[in-house]
């Protein structure tokens, strides 16, 4: 059986959310039939006040084994700003994370600091290990764990449920050795392809045929020309494991706001840009799929949209 406690720092407790509508496995076969020994969770634990903080006392000084501590929300470093339990939340988090044999950051939040982190950032809000793609965060570049082990990162505003219980499962079971980390110490086997993958505008993408409006479900029309779909420089599985087993944000005619990379979220309020894409010389998007460059890129999209077929064009539904 392998114990786990879960704290929030800074955050919406979107995640938690997110962790209690799992389906495969949801919470109660994480604990019922894989053996999870949940010590404590902010919507879950049943202890409160000293009977809670005695448990993490324990944890943290040893007297009770810790294997894997989660981590919701930033490390919010300046002082008075998160205080928890009677003390600073960071120093809880210090000592935690020292304690356990593994350490899971879940959200943008504690993967990168999230949108806490942005500018200003008066709370000095980071990530556990990151701030945005800067490795380092709280813990530092080349903390480990006492299993030797970096912090996992499983970022998304906010995370998939099944991301979030099948690598607690993979975890607690004992299968580290077949977790490999990218180097945004993100797990491959979610992360490594592109939110794109699957999509079901894809063969609009392939032939440059854009839409020009929010919203239009499975009607035609790729969203990355035009409004900014970051489906192509992201990483993440969302076309492949749906949302509610139902859909994605492409699905339903909203364009990915790419939400598991570091710099997420990409805008700017002053020049109105959350949804319109920042393109070179008005017409090709200033940032293009990861792996290409712009002037190659841009032959690419001219021969493309020469060769798109009239279907491709037309105003229908896709079936």
């Amino acid at each position: 059986m392998s114990s786990v406690l879960w704290l929030q720092g800074g955050a919406c407790s979107g995640n938690t959310m997110s962790f209690l509508n799992a389906e495969e496995p949801n919470v109660v076969d994480l604990i019922v039939d894989f053996g999870l020994e949940l010590l404590w969770h902010p919507s879950l634990g049943l202890e409160l006040g000293d009977n809670a903080q005695k448990i993490f006392a324990d944890c943290a000084s040893g007297a009770r084994p810790l294997d894997i501590f989660v981590f919701e929300g930033t490390v919010i470093e300046k002082d008075g700003y998160d205080r928890f339990a009677d003390r600073e939340m960071k120093e809880w988090v210090t000592d935690l994370a020292n304690a356990a044999s593994i350490v899971v950051a879940i959200g943008d939040c504690a993967t990168w600091g999230g949108i806490p982190a942005m500018e200003p950032n008066p709370s000095q809000s980071t990530g556990l290990q990151f701030h945005k793609r800067k490795k380092g965060g709280f813990l530092g570049a080349d903390w480990v764990s006492k299993a030797g082990l970096p912090v996992i990162n499983i970022p998304g505003c906010p995370a998939h449920p099944d991301w979030i219980t099948q690598i607690i499962v993979a975890l607690a079971t004992g299968r580290t050795a077949d977790i490999a980390l990218d180097d945004l110490h993100r797990p491959q086997t979610f992360f490594k392809t592109f939110t794109q993958t699957g999509c079901t505008r894809v063969q609009f993408f392939d032939y440059k045929q854009s839409t020009m409006s929010f919203g239009e479900g499975t009607r035609t029309g790729c969203l990355f020309y035009e409004l900014g779909c970051r489906g192509p420089m992201t990483h993440s599985p969302c076309n492949r494991i749906l949302w509610n087993r139902q859909s994605s944000k492409t699905r339903a005619g909203m364009p990915c706001l790419g939400c598991t990379e570091p710099e997420f979220p990409f805008f700017d309020l002053a020049k109105g840009t959350v949804f319109k894409t920042q393109k070179v010389s008005g017409v090709i998007p200033k940032e293009v799929p990861e792996g290409a460059d712009h002037l190659t890129y841009m032959a690419q999209a001219s021969a493309a949209r020469l060769a798109a077929p009239q279907w491709s064009k037309e105003d229908m539904f896709v079936v």
